[in-house]
Parts: structure tokens; sequence; C-alpha cells
């Protein structure tokens, strides 16, 4: 577990540096599966920026999924099963995220996961255009790290009820890509990415960055030129582009 837990503070770290502007104060949260059942959640109110081992406590999956399907559960109920889903109980109580969490971890195949509120991207999330200018691309570095379809989620409050909406997102876009979504982007909210390693989950935060800072060049420029489908599509599925994909993704 030291080296997941190790990678897992750096990734945190590098996500909440201040200059990157991805997550300031207690904001976003970061997990990562084990391979045992279990997985390291970021601890409610830790700071990204200066996170040690003890700002993550780790949680039994089991527990935090079958949470999801239990309608009767109040918000001291929703607490009473994030204190029961640690597999120590003098760690910290889990990110009230841990919901979503899991559902990435085991639904959506990912090993690693980061969620931030990085500005650029919910400069657009919060305005009427909501998550729109994502679900076309811009340029071709976006479809390679990113994916050549994103999730979206409508706003609904963080917790419980939000890991209900990924889910049900998640399930939607594997029947009808055949895979589940590297970013969903819950709109008025902010990102989560999946990703295969630390370092995939990284890149994909970064070029997220990147790519709303252009969309909101080119909303104030007349708008974004989109490529067409078909070349998204021949981006997409190039043998070379798959092949950059895993060399980008490797962990570092």
């Amino acid at each position: 577990m030291t080296d997941i837990q190790d990678k897992l503070i750096r990734l945190s770290r590098e996500i909440g540096k201040e200059e990157r502007r991805l997550a300031i104060l207690g904001e976003g949260n970061t997990s990562a599966a084990l391979g045992d059942g279990t997985f390291l959640v970021k601890a409610s109110g830790s700071s990204l920026s200066t996170i040690d081992a003890g700002g993550f406590t780790r949680v039994s999956m089991e527990t935090a999924l079958a949470a999801l399907d239990n309608s009767a559960l109040d918000d001291s109920g929703v607490r009473a099963v994030l204190e029961a889903s640690r597999t120590d109980s003098s760690s910290k109580l889990p990110s009230v995220e841990t919901f979503m969490h899991a559902i990435c971890l085991s639904d959506g195949g990912a090993k690693w996961v980061g969620h931030c509120h990085a500005e650029s991207v919910l400069a657009i999330l919060a305005s009427t255009h909501g998550a729109a200018p994502f679900l076309k691309h811009i340029f071709p570095d976006a479809i390679v790290v990113c994916g050549r379809h994103l999730a979206v989620v409508p706003y609904i409050d963080p917790g419980l009820e939000l890991a209900r909406s990924v889910r049900v997102s998640l399930h939607q876009h594997m029947a009808t890509y055949g895979a589940p979504p590297k970013v969903i982007l819950l709109e008025n909210h902010g990102p989560v990415a999946l990703g295969s390693s630390d370092t995939e989950v990284f890149n994909i935060l970064l070029m997220l960055d990147k790519w709303a800072r252009i969309l909101c060049n080119t909303l104030a420029m007349g708008g974004p030129r989109f490529l067409p489908e078909t070349v998204s599509d021949r981006i997409d599925n190039r043998p070379d582009e798959h092949y950059r994909r895993t060399q980008i993704a490797k962990t570092a």
C-alpha cells in the first residue's frame, strides 16, 4: 500500500498547488484502489496542497457501494455509513464524495480518481453553456488525453445523491459507447478524472484546464470552431494516437 499511498499524496499535492488553480482550501478529493476490496480516499476537510498520509482514509468498497441502494438513508445515516466504511475506526471521516469515488473505482473501471474545482472548467460548467462546449472537440490532444466522449451530470448536492447520479451517467455512457469515460463533468461543481494511473489522472486534469481556457477564449472571439465528428472519430481510433495515449498515461 505504501507505494500507492505515496503516489496518491504526490498526485493530490500536484492538484492542490495554488498556482494551478484547480483546488484551494479543502476543495477536491482523490482516491486510489488497493486491489483488495478497499480504497484510499481523501479525508473530509483535508487540503490537497498539504496532505500527508494522515489525510487519507482506507474505506471498504462493499460498504460504500451498499449505501447507494439504501433509499432510507438520511444525513445522519450517511455519516454513520461513512464512519462504518473505515477499515480503521480511529482514522478520519472520509470525504462525503467517498460514494462517488467508489462508483468510479468499481463501475467506472478506474484505478485512480481525481476530482477538483478547476477555475477554468467551472467558469464554463457554471455558465449558461453548462457542459455543452465540451461535448465537441476543438483540438486533437483533448481527444487523446481526455477521451472522445465525456459524461455529464447536472448539478445535484454533493454526497450520496450525486454518487447515484454519477452511477446512472456512467451506465448510460457505457451502454452508448461501450466503455467508461475518462472524464465526468459535474455541472456547477467541477470535473472528475478517471484513470488507470496517477499520471493519467493528473494529465487529464491538466488537459481539461487547457481545453477550458481555450474554450473561454474562443467564446470571447465569436465562438469555437469545432472539429468535424469524422475527424474526432479518426483521431480517437488512429493506432499512433492509441500508442501515444498509453505512453502519456504511464506512471512516472
